[in-house]
């Protein structure tokens, strides 16, 4: 078994900053990719970042040069700096895992979301 866990939102004002971490944890062999996504009410789930084993992490248009996503390997852990926020941000933030059980089984795993609202 797999599981997630999403911490770190919050209310935060325009302009302002939060970071969000998520840990991975259970019978896992490998991780591929670990991302962020979003859903705002009355819309649907959307990337935000996300940052593969090798190669180049991937933003959306919206949150380039704003956000940056960072990954630690060794504990399974993926992090999203989220800086001048706008109220248009405002969403669930959700945990995800592209993995390789210890079954090797491939599979996406998500976290239980985490609510981000900017507002001031």
């Amino acid at each position: 078994q797999v599981q997630l866990v999403e911490s770190g939102g919050g209310l935060v004002q325009p302009g302002g900053s939060l970071r969000l971490s998520c840990v991975a944890s259970g019978s896992i062999f490998s991780i591929n990719v670990m991302g962020w996504y979003r859903q705002a009410p009355g819309k649907e789930r959307e990337l935000v970042a996300a940052v593969p084993s090798v190669g180049s992490t991937n933003y959306a248009d919206s949150v380039k040069g704003r956000f940056t996503i960072s990954r630690e390997n060794a504990k399974n852990t993926v992090y999203l700096e989220m800086n001048s926020l706008k109220p248009e941000d405002t969403a669930v933030y959700y945990c995800n895992a592209n993995l390789y059980t210890t079954k090797w089984q491939l599979g996406d795993y998500w976290g239980q979301g985490t609510q981000v609202t900017v507002s001031s």
